[in-house]
């Protein structure tokens, strides 16, 4: 649905922005192709040179976690050509270095479990975006694209919707998706139809797409519906648009990321519309291997947290308290720093001894500064809370904030996340989460297991407004629940886990494909 670890990028007003950022596009996010590494370490060490050895070691450490730290997408990004680590640079300190494994006994065999998808090896598979952006639509195919790339299928790459002038974001994902030998090509045209037609499999992405097999197939449709499996993420009403989805009752099948959402999607769609969704298979997202190994580096995490807190101006025993999200009102920031301000209020009224407290709001955006965005700046300000409330720009690079916070808030509004990637990689990294009762949070987070619920709406302020002090003031609960949560993502939510999933709707999209060709040739 992030995932990706660079450095901090903490909002200007707070003056400490670290000294280490990788590069960063204007909106803040991870240039995902960054130039060579260089010059980036020649001015880390001019600007440390009076630093201690200690402080060095912390640096040069902070410097590889974040460049090899990468969450679910830019992790697959980092294994192309490029070396995020440039070992005639960096060496990692001897006093600080990861234990090896012991090695293999003479005589063991150690079993490798098969890959679920090995089936796809020589398939030919297109993949059809709306657009080729660092949202979480086009990053969730393009990490499909890589899991089929490593198991040898041909992967081809169109992008339907494309600005007129050049994109250093899309120009350095296509480079990304060359690089793994993904081919992308142009998504108009007599080539199009071509790669269409001998592809074994075509995957729509969002329901945005289905625009494309009219404009572009015509009366080449009837024969390429039958191997379409339409990956939908989408939540909002707006969506349901025949001119979108009138071709959807005619496909293999349609892959959504969780019940909650297939069920609307079915409701919707027959009594809005009037049709009838296809086969739908649900399939949770899971976290990527690079994600959880930093998740499971005690020495990772506690450099990372220390150098987040460090930026941000807080100690080490204080709380934080963080929304994840890119900043609107569908995600809930707003009711969010409502609840923040009230649980302060209790605080203070019930003389409760706590660390002091934060919020802070990840996924801000200074260059735009949205009317939303000022009327979170503004409360904070009308209500003097300036300095417990830190708004952090958006970026791809949340691992960081994973390992610095100590409990994610999960607030999406009206019907939720579609799945809400967020919340399993928090989970990942021992954080309990404060979610709403909503979309796909239900399906993750077990209320009072691994998080607490609350509503939807101003009705959800107070609950969660009482769920922040509680997790603030009982710490053996936040931990357990941090570490049950982490428990549930190590029996659901991997990789593997995905890919098992994952490989079961292709093999039944697959024969339903050959059914039908047989079918349309007799």
């Amino acid at each position: 649905m992030g995932k990706r670890a660079s450095a901090p990028n903490p909002s200007p007003e707070h003056g400490n922005a670290a000294s280490t950022a990788i590069p960063l596009l204007p909106s803040g996010r991870l240039l995902s192709s960054p130039p060579t590494q260089r010059p980036l370490v020649k001015a880390m060490a001019r600007q440390h040179s009076s630093a201690t050895w200690p402080q060095l070691q912390r640096r040069w450490l902070l410097a590889i976690v974040v460049m090899l730290s990468v969450t679910t997408i830019i992790a697959f990004f980092s294994r192309s050509g490029i070396d995020p680590c440039d070992r005639t640079v960096y060496q990692l300190p001897q006093k600080i270095s990861h234990v090896s494994p012991p090695p293999i006994p003479p005589g063991v065999v150690v079993q490798v479990a098969p890959n679920p998808l090995s089936f796809m090896k020589s398939k030919r598979v297109l993949l059809v975006s709306h657009e080729l952006s660092l949202s979480g639509g086009p990053l969730l195919l393009m990490e499909l694209a890589f899991l089929l790339r490593g198991v040898g299928t041909e992967v081809y790459w169109m992008t339907i919707q494309k600005p007129a002038e050049e994109d250093d974001v899309i120009y350095s994902l296509e480079q990304k998706m060359a690089d793994r030998g993904v081919q992308v090509v142009l998504s108009k045209g007599q080539g199009a139809v071509d790669t269409a037609l001998k592809s074994n499999l075509v995957v729509l992405n969002t329901a945005v797409a289905g625009k494309w097999l009219d404009a572009v197939l015509k009366e080449n449709v009837p024969q390429v519906l039958p191997k379409v499996l339409w990956w939908i993420h989408e939540m909002r009403g707006h969506y349901f648009k025949l001119d979108f989805v009138k071709h959807l009752p005619l496909v293999a099948g349609a892959m959504i990321d969780s019940h909650v959402t297939a069920e609307y999607w079915k409701n919707r769609t027959r009594e809005r519309l009037g049709i009838k969704m296809p086969e739908t298979y649900v399939v949770h997202l899971g976290n990527s291997k690079e994600l959880m190994e930093v998740a499971e580096d005690t020495v990772a995490k506690r450099v990372l947290r220390e150098h987040i807190r460090e930026s941000l101006g807080v100690r080490n025993e204080d709380l934080l308290f963080a929304i994840i999200n890119s900043v609107s009102r569908g995600k809930g920031q707003d009711l969010f720093l409502h609840a923040f301000y009230e649980s302060l209020q209790h605080i203070q009224e019930k003389k409760l001894q706590l660390p002091p407290i934060h919020a802070i709001v990840v996924g801000s955006d200074i260059s735009a500064q949205t009317k939303f965005e000022t009327e979170l700046r503004n409360f904070v300000t009308s209500k003097k809370i300036q300095d417990r409330v830190h708004f952090v720009n958006k970026t791809l690079s949340v691992a960081p904030y994973l390992a610095a916070i100590d409990v994610l808030v999960q607030n999406s509004q009206a019907r939720g996340e579609c799945f809400g990637r967020i919340t399993i990689e928090a989970m990942a990294f021992q954080l309990p989460v404060l979610g709403t009762a909503a979309g796909g949070t239900t399906e993750i987070v077990v209320n009072g297991t691994t998080g607490l619920l609350h509503r939807v709406g101003k009705e959800g302020v107070t609950p969660l407004a009482n769920n922040i002090v509680k997790l603030a003031t009982h710490v053996e609960r936040r931990l357990t629940l941090g570490k049950r949560g982490y428990e549930r993502v190590k029996d659901m939510f991997l990789e593997h886990h995905m890919a098992h999933r994952i490989s079961n709707v292709l093999k039944e999209v697959l024969a339903k494909s050959k059914y039908g060709s047989l079918s349309r040739a007799l």
